[in-house]
């Protein structure tokens, strides 16, 4: 017989039909007349009930269906008598698949602590949390790619292995196959990277947007979505050493549009929660954040609000003299600490916020120079709760305002030759962002730490699973 999956059960269209689902055991109770087994397959938060006489297996097999045990069951599906749930299934067989040790099985029917969790990552996905997060993360995933086929971009793959810096920051994991134990020299003593796989020094992406500019200089609109890494040593909720970038970039597209873009899409990403994730939101809004479908209407609900960095400062200082209270300092050229932005947001203008016009000392060297030299044209989207969810840009399109930055701020032109040729070649305006997809996942999700929204988080002292 066929296995259905839970999910589809549960419209009821197959009542009172022979039915077989396939899961794993949540939970267990029951008498010497009847047995219930809570079950679930991972297709949808809920589960279904399982109504089974005791004696439909040996004693010493029925033991078995612990939490945790995997089953296959055969039965009708009814209308249910009690209460929880509609339907449930009579089952007339069961094939008991695996059995989970009661007295070692660490997901017993009990809370568990996220950081418990945290330590069993190749366990959690099998928790009511962390399914309901995979799966949304699923639709998010979905959402994006949708979008932008919708919309005419061209799914474009950037390397993972690079040889430049995009965000010139340095923190990046060396990619090296020479052995460490005896690394070979130069005769100036230095590491001699000639022998390397490579033949120079590499390391792994810190970001696809310098490729994905290359691109949309032919295909006209572009985005990358895939891994990016940043050895940073920071152990805070917001940052992990490996996650998941979205970085869209479009030719001919300048400031104003690049801000209507990211509006449209993130948008979109949301609405298509609400739409396909409600069940998932709720049992996470119930456990986690009693305000969350709120917050993900509260940002359908209004135009983003666009207001420049300088103007931004200034909101934030007045609300210093007011009396309100910072642990930042906020002044004109401060890189605004998440506090800020989410002040903005939540208490000033209490909609989402795209702050434009940046100091150029605080962003990276590929940011279109505004005419005052002081300012660029970067642009941050700060939402409730998160801050800055997006970042982005119009790019220095003109080849000697470009190298004039990359000179300011130590990018070797050696290095980047090949993304200063499109300036040399055929050279138009252009504009992208980027997106950390466990930043939506965090928004999306209520969740408060990045580490679970991200099936094996990857951060410092932290590579198990």
């Amino acid at each position: 017989m066929k296995r259905i999956k839970i999910k589809e059960l549960l419209n009821g269209a197959l009542l009172n039909e022979d039915i077989n689902i396939k899961g794993w055991v949540r939970t267990r109770r029951g008498n010497k007349a009847v047995t219930f087994i809570a079950m679930n397959d991972g297709s949808t938060i809920h589960n279904i009930q399982v109504v089974a006489d005791p004696n439909l297996l040996p004693a010493e097999e029925m033991a078995k269906i612990t939490t945790g045990a995997c089953l296959s069951v055969v039965g009708k599906l009814v209308e249910s008598q009690g209460k929880g749930q509609s339907y449930e299934v009579q089952a007339t067989a069961i094939e008991i698949y695996g059995t989970a040790d009661p007295t070692t099985y660490p997901l017993q029917k009990k809370g568990h602590s996220l950081e418990f969790l945290r330590e069993i990552a190749h366990l959690r996905p099998r928790t009511n949390t962390f399914g309901a997060v995979l799966r949304i993360r699923h639709h998010m995933a979905m959402a994006i790619h949708t979008y932008f086929h919708e919309h005419g971009f061209f799914y474009f793959h950037s390397p993972l292995i690079t040889a430049s810096d995009c965000e010139g920051a340095g923190q990046m994991f060396q990619v090296t196959t020479l052995d460490l134990e005896n690394l070979p020299k130069s005769e100036d003593g230095k590491v001699d990277y000639n022998q390397d796989f490579f033949g120079k020094h590499t390391a792994l992406t810190v970001s696809g947007q310098l490729e994905g500019e290359l691109a949309a200089m032919s295909l006209g609109a572009i985005y990358t979505f895939g891994p990016t890494f940043r050895a940073e040593n920071s152990n805070t909720p917001r940052h992990l050493a490996e996650f998941w970038m979205i970085e869209p970039e479009v030719a001919f597209l300048e400031i104003e549009e690049n801000m209507e873009l990211a509006e449209d899409f993130i948008k979109y990403c949301v609405q298509w929660a609400l739409d396909h994730c409600m069940d998932d939101i709720q049992f996470l809004a119930e456990h986690f954040d009693a305000e969350l479908p709120d917050r993900l209407r509260f940002v359908l609900a209004k135009p983003f609000k666009r207001l420049t960095y300088t103007e931004g400062v200034e909101i934030l200082e007045a609300a210093v003299k007011n009396g309100h209270k910072f642990e930042f300092p906020i002044y004109w050229g401060a890189d605004l600490a998440s506090e800020h932005e989410r002040y903005l947001v939540e208490e000033h203008f209490q909609r989402p916020v795209i702050l434009t016009d940046y100091p150029k000392e605080i962003k990276s060297f590929y940011m279109r120079i505004n005419d005052d030299n002081k300012t660029v044209r970067g642009m941050d989207v700060l939402f409730p709760k998160i801050g800055e969810i997006i970042g982005g840009s119009e790019r220095e399109w003109r080849l000697d305002k470009l190298t004039q930055r990359a000179e300011e701020m130590g990018v070797p032109q050696k290095d980047i030759w090949w993304y200063l040729d499109t300036r040399r070649y055929g050279t138009a305006p252009h504009s992208g962002f980027g997106l950390g997809f466990e930043r939506l996942l965090l928004f999306v999700t209520g969740m408060s730490n990045i580490r679970d929204v991200i099936p094996f988080p990857r951060t410092p002292n932290n590579a198990e699973f």
